[in-house]
């Protein structure tokens, strides 16, 4: 049984970018599905920010076993209630791989308790 996995992006840089619409004509969420389907082990599809319910209704969610988020330029437009449902979903044993700037997603500060900044020191300091 192949893995499911669903490949969530904005959707946001595809609609204002002409240069990222050429390079993606998929979007980068459709390219990334792609590559991951080019695995027999695994059936990938795509969820987008301007779908209803973002793509990711309560049913689609309980048969995907690992979701990829790509989020760079709308964390602020998810719906809470969303990030609720992907939450719960990754209590219940769904993975999540989180791409990009996604660590300042609301999925990914709310299942890390993180303020969302990230801090490193360089040596010599």
């Amino acid at each position: 049984m192949p893995t499911k996995a669903i490949v969530w992006g904005e959707n946001v840089h595809e609609q204002t970018n002409e240069a990222v619409r050429e390079l993606y004509p998929l979007g980068m969420h459709g390219t990334i599905a792609a590559a991951l389907n080019q695995d027999k082990g695994i059936e990938a599809a795509t969820a987008t920010l301007q779908e209803p319910e973002h793509g990711l209704s309560e049913k689609r969610l309980a048969a995907t076993d690992v979701l990829l988020w790509w989020g760079h330029a709308a964390h602020g437009e998810v719906k809470d209630e969303i990030v609720e449902r992907v939450q719960k979903r990754v209590w219940e044993g769904m993975g999540l791989i989180v791409l990009h700037s996604g660590h300042y997603s609301k999925i990914f500060k709310r299942l890390m308790g993180t303020p969302r900044s990230l801090k490193w020191r360089e040596a010599g300091e």
